[in-house]
C-alpha cells in the first residue's frame, strides 16, 4: 500500500474555531479510517497564528511563514493508507471540513529506500 498525505487548507482563521459538535464530526472520520487500519500518521495541527512558522531558505534566508502568498492556511494533516490516490481522495471526501468552506490536498508520500 502506498500512504498519501491529507492536508487540510482553510479559507479564513475565523473557520480554525470549530464546536465540539464539529470536533466529534472529525474525530469520528478519522476513527473510521483509523478502524479500516488505514491510518499511517496522524498529523497535529498546526499554528495558524502569525509569527508561528518560519521559511529557512537556500541561501539561509528566514523569513516570516507561512507563505504570504497563498490566500488560505493549512490547519494540519494526516497520512492514510491506500492503494491508489483515488482511493485517498474518497477517504477525504468524507471529512467535514468541507461543511465550513474548507478543502483537503491529497499527494502521495514519497518513500525513499
Amino acid at each position: 500500500m502506498k500512504e498519501f498525505a491529507l492536508i487540510f487548507r482553510l479559507k479564513d482563521i475565523t473557520d480554525f474555531k470549530p464546536s465540539p459538535e464539529q470536533m466529534q464530526e472529525r474525530m469520528n472520520w478519522l476513527g473510521s479510517i483509523a478502524a479500516q487500519n488505514k491510518l499511517a500518521g496522524k498529523g497535529t495541527t498546526l499554528l495558524p497564528v502569525p509569527g508561528s512558522a518560519k521559511t529557512v531558505k537556500a541561501d539561509k534566508v528566514v523569513t516570516d511563514g507561512p507563505y504570504t502568498e497563498i490566500k488560505e492556511f493549512i490547519s494540519g494533516f494526516v497520512v492514510v493508507k491506500a492503494e491508489t490516490i483515488d482511493e485517498a481522495v474518497e477517504m477525504a471526501k468524507e471529512n467535514p471540513i468541507f461543511k465550513i468552506g474548507g478543502n483537503i490536498e491529497v499527494r502521495e508520500v514519497l518513500k525513499r529506500d
